[in-house]
């Protein structure tokens, strides 16, 4: 299973996109932050709510150079169906980004959220740097959604640290134009001196 700091695994998946079938392998995207959303199934109760409401967000995830693949076991067709069925009901035009399909788990299996009991993936989130190096994960339980809020906090923080290389870091609620932290020696046991919770 892949840790933080590992390169990601490449891997190949049907995907369902604008209207139509397309093959999508993740190194293709190397160069640009990828979001890996793994989500229990389509047609069911939290998943259309963090779908839409990461489709709502969706531009402001491109302009940080970052893409978004919604990953279940559910095939392309279904996915189909469940855009055509309820999304297209959520949010004008549906989901904009690409669904795809990860029959067996075989990609769940890779990042270790696939759950061979209920025969699904987990709800799961995985930030991939433009390098291909895994930067965050999160897996909650079925019953509670994620936060569009907290994943662009995150891709905006990482892409932060990236840019400087390491020298700055950021702390918790950290949003752009708020404080930083140096990485610097000098600042180990003086934070407080610079940083209120």
């Amino acid at each position: 299973m892949v840790k933080i700091g590992d390169k990601a695994p490449d891997f190949k998946a049907q995907a369902f996109i604008k209207g139509e079938f397309k093959d999508i392998t993740l190194s293709e995207y190397k160069g640009k932050w990828v979001v890996l959303f793994f989500y229990p199934g389509d047609f069911t109760f939290v998943c259309p709510t963090e779908l839409t409401s990461i489709a709502i967000r969706y531009k402001e995830i491109q302009k940080l150079d970052a893409e978004i693949f919604a990953l279940s076991v559910d095939s392309v067709f279904v996915h189909k169906m469940w855009q055509q069925n309820e999304l297209s009901k959520m949010i004008e035009r549906g989901v904009p980004y690409p669904m795809l399909s990860d029959p067996g788990g075989k990609i769940g299996r890779m990042f270790g959220v696939y759950d061979e009991d209920l025969g699904i993936d987990l709800r799961g989130r995985f930030i991939i740097d433009p390098d291909g190096v895994l930067q965050s994960m999160e897996v909650v339980s079925l019953s509670v959604g994620r936060s569009v809020e907290e994943l662009l906090r995150q891709i905006e923080a990482f892409s932060h640290v990236r840019k400087k290389e390491g020298s700055e870091l950021c702390p918790a609620n950290w949003a752009p134009g708020k404080e930083i932290i140096m990485n610097d020696t000098d600042f180990a046991g003086e934070v407080c001196r610079i940083w209120k919770p």
